[in-house]
C-alpha cells in the first residue's frame, strides 16, 4: 500500500484557514476515491496574525519542516493591518519560494460551464491554458526577499530585473515537458514564450535559451510574442494558447488578465514549483473584509490541491495521484456544468461551506 503522503499546511490569515480546510477535505475524498490514504497534515502557523501575536512570520523551524514534507499547501497570506515597519507586508511564502527555488509558477486558465465568462465570442467557452510564470528571478528580484532596489535619495529609485541561465534553462525545460504532458491529454503542446526581446537584451537572452532547449523537445510547437502583444491577444483570441512562458512581472500581470477572463481570483489556482519542493495556493488573497462569513469562493484552493495531488503522482511515481487529480478538475467540471456550483463570488447562493459540501458530493460519486 502506497504510504500516505506528508502534507505542510499553512493556513495563514483571513480566509485561507476556510479555503484550506475545504481543499484537504476534498483531497483526501479524492484520495479515498481511488484508494489512497488521505495525506498526513503537519501544520505550520504563518502569517500576519502570527506574526502579530510573536513578532515573528512563521513558526521556529516552519520553513525548514515545510521543506522537509512531500508538498506544502498554503491558504493565503496578509493582513492589511498588519506591517513591517517599513511598510512593507508580511511574506514569509516569498522566503519559501527563495528558499527552496521554486522557479515554475503554474497558473492554470480554464472556463467552466456556467462559470463567468467576460468574452462575447463563443470560443471563449473553450479556454484551456497555462502561464508558466518563473517565480525567483525577473524584476522581483529587486524585492523582498534580496531587497536589492537602489533608493537615491528622494529623487529616483533603480530595481534590477536579474535572468540567470540556470534558472531558465530549468523553466524551459520545466515549460516544454509540461507542453508535453498537456499533448498527450489531448492539448495541442505549444508552448509561448512571452518576453520583449525587441527591446531588452535580458529578454533577448530569455528567448535565446527558450530556441537552445526547444531543440531537444522537437514533438512541441513553439510560439513567440512580445508581452504587449501578447495582453491584447488574452483578450482578443485566448483560445488559440495552450503554454505561455514568460517572466516573472510579466506572469503576475497576465495570469490575473487571465483568470479575469474565466470568473476572477476564486478560480485561480496555483503551483508553484522547484526540483526538490511544491507549494500549492490559491491566487487569490486573504480577503478579511469576508473571513469567518463563508462567503469565500474555496474552488482556487480546491484546483490547487489536484494540482497538488498531480505533482505528488510526479514525485512518487504512484499513477493514482493522477487518478485522484482528475478526479477533482472532472468534479468542479462536472458541478458547473450541472448547475451545482453557484459561488457567492458570481452571484451565486452558494457560500464556502455549500461549494465545498457539492464538490465532496461529486468528489464521491
Amino acid at each position: 500500500m502506497t504510504d500516505a503522503a506528508r502534507i505542510a499546511v499553512i493556513k495563514g490569515d483571513g480566509i485561507g484557514v476556510d479555503v484550506t480546510e475545504a481543499a484537504l477535505a476534498v483531497v483526501a475524498a479524492a484520495c479515498a476515491r481511488v484508494g489512497l490514504p488521505a495525506p498526513v497534515e503537519q501544520p505550520i502557523a504563518a502569517g500576519a496574525g502570527y506574526f502579530k501575536e510573536t513578532g515573528q512570520d512563521i513558526e521556529p523551524g516552519g520553513e525548514a519542516r515545510a521543506g522537509e514534507a512531500d508538498a506544502i499547501l498554503l491558504g493565503a497570506i496578509g493582513l492589511p493591518s498588519v506591517r513591517h515597519a517599513d511598510g512593507t507586508e508580511i511574506s514569509p511564502h516569498l522566503r519559501l519560494r527563495d528558499r527552496y527555488g521554486l522557479y515554475a509558477g503554474v497558473r492554470p486558465v480554464r472556463a467552466y460551464p456556467n462559470a463567468p465568462q467576460r468574452l462575447a465570442d463563443p470560443r471563449a467557452a473553450g479556454i484551456d491554458l497555462v502561464i508558466l510564470r518563473e517565480s525567483t528571478e525577473g524584476l522581483f528580484y529587486s524585492a523582498a526577499v534580496h531587497n536589492r532596489s537602489q533608493v537615491i535619495g528622494d529623487t529616483e529609485v533603480r530595481d534590477t530585473l536579474r535572468i540567470t541561465r540556470a534558472t531558465t534553462e530549468r523553466l524551459m525545460h520545466f515549460g516544454f515537458r509540461l507542453a508535453e504532458r498537456r499533448k498527450a491529454r489531448g492539448r495541442p503542446g505549444l508552448l509561448t514564450c512571452v518576453d520583449k526581446a525587441n527591446v531588452f537584451a535580458s529578454m533577448a537572452f530569455f528567448r535565446r535559451i527558450y530556441d537552445e532547449v526547444g531543440a531537444h523537445y522537437p514533438g512541441v510547437a513553439k510560439g513567440y510574442n512580445y508581452v504587449d502583444a501578447q495582453a491584447l491577444d488574452l483578450v482578443r483570441r485566448p483560445w488559440e494558447f495552450d503554454v505561455l512562458v514568460m517572466e516573472n512581472m510579466f506572469g503576475d500581470i497576465l495570469s490575473d488578465l487571465a483568470g479575469g477572463l474565466v470568473g476572477g481570483m476564486g478560480m485561480a489556482a496555483c503551483a508553484e514549483i522547484g526540483d526538490e519542493v511544491g507549494l500549492f495556493q490559491p491566487a487569490h488573497g486573504s480577503a478579511p473584509d469576508i473571513m469567518g462569513q463563508d462567503k469565500a469562493n474555496p474552488l482556487a484552493a480546491i484546483l490547487s490541491g489536484g494540482l497538488m495531488l498531480d505533482y505528488l503522482a510526479q514525485r512518487t511515481g504512484t499513477a493514482a495521484y493522477e487518478t485522484a487529480a482528475a478526479v477533482i478538475d472532472d468534479a468542479v467540471d462536472a458541478g458547473f456544468a450541472r448547475n451545482l456550483l453557484r459561488p457567492m463570488e458570481f452571484g451565486g447562493d452558494m457560500g464556502t461551506r455549500a461549494v465545498t459540501r457539492a464538490v465532496l458530493d461529486l468528489v464521491g460519486g
